[in-house]
């Protein structure tokens, strides 16, 4: 058995939008006993009352309700709603950084999105429960993905937002473990092998770091790279130019437009030293893309909240799950092939740098160097402490370090 995985689990890929949220609606619906749902952002607009609608629905059938909320992003969903909630019996808490305001907050965030009902089925991924992720009102969606799984690796999602739970407060009166015994018959008769990965600085975790680097170290013919806010580090860059040297043909997918326009700047900065090393770049045109996923060799996947870059690898609380089946990901790898070919204009290093003219890349450079300052700031702590482990029998990159170039 490889290290982490469970072999026992059914997996779905689920669609950002109408899928996500009537497949979120139904696994509430369905709950019988327990459920935990933690997430970035909760908006109290049309998709949030329909998820709260459902949630106070479970509260009614006596089912326990634990929401746990991050302080900064979810900050303005209002009282009333947080009061009903409470008043059905529904648990809530907020897992507040260090220090917030409505503009700043210092210390980690629980960026992860997660739900578990009755600790046998999950989804995790990048929606938040908001409309610009849902398809409200003639708009489409942002881009995203989630991985809804049944079977050991819900257990798991269930073991780790119970703990979440618990440490959201620093009391020594706050138990650890839930009354919720887990029924063994729920297992499903199919076989593959989920893993769930965390990156959590205040736990010692890097697991998701950890996946991306064995993935550019074991991949032979192929890695495809869905991401939002795309600006990697130093030591990924390092293992991605390693793998693009061996062969490999590394396709990037990443939004034409982003909601964090200094973000956007900085990617196509990026664009230079990716055309450096032969690297596709592929644009998304429809809408905002805010996916999180990888993919190679036709063997493996990764989908989750984690971003490719220094927030997420050594600030946020992430959770990502892992999928090794070939037949699950050649599906997954083919809907990225079709988003490709329908929905994604590729950028060519030489239409680039026809198309950019000196002042907007001295304008890219300058959001790029501005990133790459606020992200060191931010994490040069956290990344002396805590640099990913090499993988098993692998040998250590050296003492982590901040390069002069490093982006994120």
């Amino acid at each position: 058995m490889l290290a982490g995985y469970t072999p026992h689990n059914k997996v779905r890929l689920v669609h950002g939008g109408a899928d996500y949220f009537a497949t979120l609606v139904q696994l509430i619906d369905e709950a019988k006993t327990i459920i935990h749902l933690q997430t970035y952002i909760f908006t109290h607009d049309e998709t949030g009352t329909m998820v709260s609608n459902a949630l106070l629905r479970a509260a009614d059938r006596k089912v326990q309700i634990y929401v746990l909320l991050d302080g900064y992003a979810s900050q303005h969903l209002s009282k009333q709603v947080i009061q009903q909630w409470k008043a059905a019996g529904i648990h809530f808490r907020w897992f507040a950084p260090l220090i917030k305001s409505k503009n700043f907050y210092l210390g980690r965030r629980m960026h992860h999105k997660v739900f578990v009902a009755d600790g046998a089925k999950g989804m995790a991924g990048g929606v938040n429960i908001s409309d610009r992720y849902n398809d409200i009102g003639g708009q489409k969606a942002w881009l995203d993905r989630a991985l809804l799984v049944e079977g050991q690796a819900a257990l798991k999602l269930h073991i780790i937002c119970r703990d979440m739970w618990a440490k959201a407060y620093w009391s020594a009166n706050n138990p650890k473990k839930d009354e919720f015994q887990w029924i063994q018959g729920v297992i499903p008769e199919e076989e593959c092998l989920v893993r769930v990965r965390q990156n959590d600085w205040v736990q010692a975790k890097n697991e998701i770091s950890r996946s991306y680097l064995q993935m550019f170290r074991h991949a032979q013919s192929r890695i495809t790279i869905l991401s939002s806010y795309f600006l990697p580090g130093s030591i990924l860059r390092k293992n991605m130019m390693q793998a693009a040297k061996r062969g490999v043909a590394i396709r990037i997918i990443v939004g034409s437009v982003s909601d964090v326009k200094i973000s956007r700047l900085a990617e196509q900065y990026m664009y230079r030293w990716l055309f450096k090393y032969k690297m596709e770049v592929f644009e998304y045109q429809d809408t905002i893309l805010h996916g999180k996923m990888a993919t190679y060799d036709g063997v493996w996947m990764t989908d989750g909240s984690y971003n490719v870059n220094r927030i997420s690898a050594y600030a946020s609380v992430e959770l990502n799950m892992d999928v090794r089946n070939d037949a699950f990901v050649a599906g997954v790898e083919q809907e990225l092939e079709e988003l490709i070919r329908h929905h994604c204009v590729q950028i060519k290093p030489e239409e680039y740098f026809k198309n950019t003219g000196l002042f907007k890349r001295a304008l890219q450079q300058i959001a790029f160097e501005t990133i790459r300052l606020l992200f060191f700031l931010f994490t040069f702590y956290f990344k002396q402490e805590k640099e990913s482990a090499p993988p098993a029998g692998e040998k250590r990159l050296g003492k982590p370090r901040v390069a002069k170039s490093d982006a994120g």
